[in-house]
Order: structure tokens, then C-alpha cells, then sequence
């Protein structure tokens, strides 16, 4: 998805990496399991300092929370939807733009502070928020196809928004 941007993203294991870049992504997966290996490889106070726009899918939505780094002020649900087998598909709108949004093992935002623009919800839970420079979704948009939410990284990470 970035490559299609013209962005050339790298894959980020160890503090070092983050040097030089323009915006990150923390994607989805396990959420346990990224926090766990953040603390093996010293990641998570870099992370937690990093200066660019961030971008939280899924689990970095989770890891981005108040009980974790701390990058927005929100707490999340983990699972908030439900287990794998009630993974969906719905539409969503973010910023007046209509998104296909992918939902697996989704969390859901259970409270934010004031500070927090919540952008798109789901059955009246809050699934896409903003707050800074850091943008995190309960979903997975690459999935879709849909580049708008990474554009909105990249723009960012370029200086051109």
C-alpha cells in the first residue's frame, strides 16, 4: 500500500531504525505478542517518542491506547466485536470519504478524553479516532485496497498536509 503511495517503507525491529523516518505505521497482528517483542527490543519508549505521524491498525490501535504507550488518550477493548469467527466487513466514513473497512478480532474505543476527534463508528461503537498527529482504526484497511487512511500517513510524513 505505501509502495503504491511512493513511499518507501521499511520494517522497523530495532530503536535505531526509527532514525530518519518521516511517519510510522504500527500495524495489526497480536497485540500481546508486538507489546511483548516492543519490550524485548527496546521499542516501546522510542515508539512512545516518536515525532511524525503515527498510524495504529487493529493491535496499534490497542498498543497506542492510555494502558500502553500512551499516544492517544483512549481506552481501548480488545476484542471488542467479538473472536475470529465474528470477523465482518462494513462500511464506514472517514473525513466525508465512504471506506470498506475489514474488522478482525476488532477493539473498539471504550472512552476517549476531549482531545480525541472520534472519525467513523460501528453499531455505535467508536472504531477510527484522531487525536494529533496519530491516527489509529480498529480495522484493517489495507485489506480493502482502499488507500485513503495511508495517504493520509504519507501526506503527513511528506509535509504536504
Amino acid at each position: 500500500m505505501l509502495r503504491r503511495l511512493g513511499a518507501d517503507p521499511v520494517e522497523v525491529r530495532k530503536p535505531e531504525q526509527l532514525d530518519g523516518l518521516d511517519g510510522l505505521i504500527v500495524p495489526g497482528g497480536e497485540s500481546t505478542a508486538i507489546r511483548r517483542l516492543m519490550r524485548v527490543y527496546e521499542l516501546e519508549e522510542p515508539v512512545a517518542a516518536f515525532q511524525g505521524p503515527l498510524f495504529g491498525t487493529c493491535a496499534g490501535m490497542i498498543l497506542f491506547d492510555r494502558e500502553h504507550l500512551g499516544l492517544l488518550d483512549v481506552r481501548v477493548l480488545r476484542n471488542g466485536f467479538g473472536r475470529q469467527v465474528a470477523s465482518f466487513e462494513a462500511d464506514v466514513e472517514i473525513d466525508g470519504r465512504p471506506l470498506r473497512a475489514v474488522f478482525i478480532r476488532a477493539p473498539w474505543v471504550e472512552s476517549h478524553g476531549p482531545d480525541v476527534e472520534v472519525l467513523a463508528q460501528v453499531d455505535g461503537h467508536t472504531v477510527a479516532v484522531r487525536q494529533g498527529n496519530v491516527l489509529a482504526v480498529a480495522f484493517h484497511p489495507e485489506l480493502s485496497g482502499d488507500a485513503a487512511l495511508h495517504e493520509w500517513l504519507v501526506s503527513r510524513a511528506n509535509g504536504t498536509a
